[in-house]
């Protein structure tokens, strides 16, 4: 009997090890995302938060160029290069050089949808006869910037780029040692080469050919345009019309910004937007022929400095103007033509614009243009070949395009020590346009029909407030911002914001933001909405009526969410990709979710750390979901108290959490919105989480069917088993999975609680 009793107990024993230790094969499988991924990759003080310490409102800093140790700039090699950037040599036959593809007065382009490589005679868009590629050429400007070289990001830099074209067969079509025999035959490409290369025995090699041509292309640097005087504070520069499509740019109703980023306009991330392959042409994979599947038909985000001058647009050249280009968007990109995209980019979403301001955003794409650093066609190469001559740009987009309206006449203010007073009938734009840091603009009550461009810091937006009266932006449905600004050491404070279409006030790359006592109805996505800051404040706001977020505050640092209310939207307020945010004290009711903290790929932060909510009222968010279509908000279901997703270290604690009919906390990973199988930039997994002392009473009472069809229950506390080190020293009426992780829990009982239900919920 004893022997029966100890190999039972044995078997126990033994199970409980295995449960524990033992490899269950797919039970512990990493997501495939994950790339190795760790949160020192992003740390806190570099990286996005660095550049916006630099910046001064627009102004704002070029990311370092990608440069080899071993290739230092020297004048007498950037001379090298351009010599043999221009030279035929380079060729097999002697008849194409860098310039044909990429010719300076063509935006270092060549004007055609598709370059034409070996057999072909003549430049831009009358060349023929000869090889037809299937992508078009991207312009050299600001290439120095870029994270990869070719619209598909297989060049590690420009050394790397160099390679390619001279050696492949259906574009120059030269062999390496054959070029090296060529050059060194010349005196002059001797004597050249030995000066750009002064410590090497036998400078003349392919290396310093590509390395010689890499010098040059660093040197073909576009950042004079007439909006890089606007940024550093000349507001003559651009127009009311260029401002205001400036503004467009910038906003959520276009969200061009969000890929084109200041001061690059471009972006080192590869998107898929569902350009249309070409009629007759095979599909073309773009990132997914270097990455993999997941990268089928990624693109790299092209810059769009000099942008009218190097049409046709995207990869293969399909658009010939800007116009096109804003349709394609406008419509949902490839979607919208009807195409089955997959892992489309969640940014791209359709939208309406006036003619005019389709006309704004156009004219203010044309001031990015800025040919001062253009370097001088030689009039001869060392090799003796023909050089391309200077042309006349052939672009689609000059032809096409229109000069924008006439300006209104501006407002003249009194200004009276640092106050700028405007009345009901004036301009608040024409005051800004005057004011100076440390200025004061007070606002009279009544009704001002504008947007409200603010790029100048240390500057107060005061609304008065008379017989109960307060001034009042309001779009008329047709505008689309209230305001949208990258100013720092900016307040607004007691005004109402209504009836815009895309967003009401939208500061982006500042710092010490405040947004206080503001009350905001129906203005789009968003209501309050500070992204990429540093120092934010949120105090004392109502919103309501908002199809994304009330409050949002994404890619911050340094956050102040406090004592406010609000309802009626689809996410109260949301923490995104964000960095030491507290939200304290607010009210969060009859939305579809009361607060989200999240952490989501594809965007310049790539962390979500250290956010505290507490003393937070989050009850009875059971309003239906009326977010835009694709978008992540969209997908969350109605009777959500609170949600945390792939965010790391937040705190939840002191809140009531009461009536959400679905949850009332909710941890999970990414992978619960884009599947096991998704491809992040990001730690999907939510870490070090604390759920602790809250009131969690009536919550999960009638879970939305999007949730039952997934076979769950409406809980008080809900964790989808992702992440490690989470803590729940919470009391809840009901909990999934049943057992919870508490503080005081050894790891073996973790180990063994999670091994457990991950096993459960796999059968």
């Amino acid at each position: 009997m004893k022997n029966n009793f100890g190999t039972v107990v044995s078997l126990i024993v033994l199970f409980f090890l295995s449960l524990i230790y033992l490899p269950l094969p797919g039970l512990e499988k990493p997501s495939d995302s994950s790339l190795d991924f760790s949160i020192d990759d992003a740390p806190q003080d570099i990286g996005l938060f660095a550049i916006v310490q630099e910046s001064r409102n627009l102004d704002r800093p070029f990311p370092d160029m990608l440069m080899r140790e071993d290739n230092p700039q020297s004048r007498t090699k950037i001379e090298l290069g351009r010599l043999l950037y221009f030279d035929p040599i380079l060729s097999g036959s002697n008849d194409i050089s860098c310039a044909h593809c990429h010719h300076p007065d063509l935006g270092f382009s060549d004007n055609r949808g598709q370059s034409m490589g070996k057999g072909g005679k003549g430049v831009g868009r009358k060349r023929s006869g000869g090889s037809v590629i299937r992508r078009g050429s991207p312009t050299i400007w600001n290439s120095a910037f870029n994270h990869r070289q070719f619209w598909d990001g297989r060049a590690v830099d420009l050394e790397d780029q160099a390679e390619n074209p001279i050696q492949d067969k259906s574009e120059m079509d030269q062999d390496a040692d054959e070029l090296v025999r060529e050059l060194n035959a010349i005196p002059e490409y001797n004597r050249l080469f030995s000066r750009a290369f002064p410590r090497e025995n036998d400078p003349v090699t392919f290396q310093n050919v590509t390395y010689a041509i890499a010098a040059f292309e660093r040197t073909i640097i576009s950042n004079g345009s007439r909006f890089d005087h606007y940024a550093r504070g000349d507001r003559s520069a651009l127009s009311d019309a260029e401002r205001n499509g400036l503004n467009l740019f910038r906003s959520l109703k276009t969200r061009c910004f969000e890929c084109h980023n200041i001061p690059t306009f471009a972006n080192p991330d590869f998107k898929i937007i569902g350009v249309p392959d070409l009629e007759g042409w095979p599909a073309d994979f773009g990132r997914g022929e270097v990455e993999g599947e997941n990268y089928n038909h990624a693109f790299k985000v092209p810059t769009l400095r000099n942008v009218a001058l190097t049409a046709p647009y995207m990869h293969n050249g399909i658009f010939n103007t800007l116009e096109e280009v804003i349709d394609f968007y406008s419509g949902g990109g490839g979607p919208g033509q009807g195409n089955d995209v997959p892992n489309m980019d969640d940014k791209i979403r359709s939208f309406t614009l006036t003619p005019t301001e389709k006309s704004n955003l156009i004219t203010f794409l044309h001031t990015l243009t800025d040919e001062s650093a253009k370097p001088e066609i030689p009039e001869a190469v060392p090799s003796g070949y023909e050089v391309v001559k200077p042309l006349e740009n052939q672009s689609p987009e000059l032809v096409a395009f229109l000069e924008g309206p006439i300006e209104r006449p501006k407002t003249q203010f009194e200004k009276t020590g640092n106050l700028i007073t405007v009345n009901e009938g004036q301009y608040i734009q024409d005051a800004i346009d005057m004011a100076e840091p440390g200025d004061t603009i007070l606002v009279k009550p009544g009704t001002y029909h504008e947007t409200l461009t603010v790029d100048i810091s240390g500057l107060t937006l005061l609304g008065a407030e008379e017989n109960g009266r307060r001034p009042v932006l309001d779009g008329r449905h047709i505008l689309s911002d209230g305001m949208v600004g990258s100013g720092s050491d900016v307040e607004i404070r007691r005004f109402a914001v209504r009836n815009y279409t895309a967003n009401g006030l939208m500061l982006n790359g500042g710092r010490n933001v405040v947004f206080r006592d503001l009350y905001l109805y129906d203005t789009g996505l968003y209501g309050v909405y500070p992204i990429e800051c540093i120092g934010v404040t949120v105090e004392r706001c109502e919103v309501t009526k908002i199809r994304d977020a009330g409050i949002y505050v994404g890619q911050s640092r340094e956050i102040l969410v406090r004592d406010n209310k609000v309802y009626g939207n689809v996410a109260g307020i949301e923490i995104e990709n964000s960095v030491n945010a507290l939200v304290e004290n607010n009210e969060a009711y009859n939305n579809t979710a009361g607060i989200l903290v999240f952490l989501l790929p594809n965007n310049p932060s790539k962390i979500s750390v250290d956010c505290k909510v507490v003393n937070n009222r989050i009850y009875d968010n059971n309003h239906e979901n009326f977010g835009d279509e694709g978008a992540i908000v969209s997908l969350v279901p109605p009777g959500t108290g609170l949600l945390i997703m792939a965010a790391d270290e937040v705190e939840v604690t002191g809140n009531e959490i009461i009536g959400n009919n679905t949850t009332g906390i909710g941890l999970v990973s990414l992978d619960i919105v884009f599947g096991a199988d998704a491809i992040y930039d990001v730690d999907p997994l939510p870490d070090r989480n604390w759920i602790h002392n809250n009131v969690m009473e009536n919550n999960g009472s009638n879970p939305d069917p999007s949730v039952v069809e997934l076979g769950l229950d409406g809980v008080d506390l809900l964790w989808d088993l992702s992440g490690s080190e989470n803590r729940w020293d919470q009391e809840a009426t009901s909990k999934l999975p049943p057992l919870l992780p508490a503080t005081d829990w050894p790891d073996i009982a973790r180990r063994a609680n999670w091994r457990f239900w991950k096993l459960l919920s796999s059968l």
